[in-house]
């Protein structure tokens, strides 16, 4: 069987619909989640939803029996990962898991980039519980950018401080087949390792995101580039706290110095077709009431 935790979240009820479409049988599909009433339209399909829970550890070694393979989708909430995570390892090396996936981040054993560090301390935890394992390293979502319609309809602009940095990023339909493939891959072969550095085929500056929302949304619009610290005063200006404005401006430095720019090409080999471009991810991910 194969187990994805988050099952209910952006990404994790994307892994199960690829695993589905992919042609595995819904029976040998566990949707672990925090509440099984939102997964109702997978138990309805046939798939086995079970309550697991980051933050009660009681849930996971039951959700986790007799599951083979488990996709551990990494948690949202920033600063409390590595607990939860860790949580979720226990719970596998208990229920007997042959092979662990996790959805980490570009280089996380090496990169400066301000998210990664839960990420390293996640693998880690992985390598040290010695479970076979496949590091999907994903790299940006396009629909991080889905918020940059709204302030765009308003300005007329994009504002960041990336300067001339690029972003190779792809939708989360691309990284969710992605993450199924290498689990029906590791169902076949659990003892096999793997690390996969997951991104865009294409490097995109700002410039072209700026055209793509213009197209988006029907209007011209431009991208508006700062420094850092003009970017935190705008920010802390509109109403965000100095913590959330730096994080936000430190984001953008890394952008800036390249750290998301990365295009190895291991996500369009792993889900054999090319990656979803800028402009079709944009525009999939707004209702159309709304374009």
């Amino acid at each position: 069987m194969i187990a994805v935790t988050g099952a209910t979240g952006h990404l994790g009820r994307l892994i199960v619909e690829a695993l589905l479409e992919r042609g595995v049988e819904p029976s040998q599909v566990v949707a672990a989640v925090r509440t099984p009433a939102n997964a109702g339209d997978l138990a309805d399909r046939g798939v086995a939803v079970r309550e697991a829970d980051y933050d009660r550890p009681e849930t996971l070694a039951p959700a986790l029996d007799g599951v083979d393979v488990l996709v551990l989708v990494s948690g949202s909430e920033v600063g409390q990962r590595v607990r939860q995570h860790g949580a979720v390892i226990d719970a596998a090396t208990a229920a007997g898991v042959r092979h662990l996936l996790y959805t980490s981040i570009l280089h996380a054993d090496t990169t400066p980039v301000l998210l990664a560090p839960e990420h390293k301390a996640t693998e880690e935890l992985i390598a040290a519980a010695g479970i076979p394992a496949t590091f999907l390293r994903n790299g940006w979502y396009t629909e991080n950018y889905v918020a940059n319609l709204d302030q765009a309809r308003e300005s007329g602009e994009i504002l960041g401080s990336v300067g001339d940095g690029r972003v190779a990023s792809a939708t989360r339909a691309d990284f969710a087949e992605a993450a199924a493939v290498a689990a029906i891959n590791a169902a076949a072969n659990p003892a096999q390792a793997g690390v996969y550095e997951l991104s865009g085929d294409e490097a995109w500056d700002y410039a072209t995101l700026a055209d793509a929302v213009g197209q988006v949304i029907g209007r011209p619009v431009g991208y508006r580039n700062v420094t850092s610290a003009e970017h935190e005063a705008i920010l802390t200006g509109a109403g965000l706290d100095a913590g959330t404005a730096s994080f936000v401006a430190g984001l953008d430095a890394n952008i800036r110095d390249g750290l998301l720019a990365e295009t190895s090409g291991d996500l369009a080999r792993l889900i054999g077709r090319p990656t979803t471009p800028l402009l079709d991810g944009l525009t999939a991910a707004v209702e159309p009431s709304k374009v």
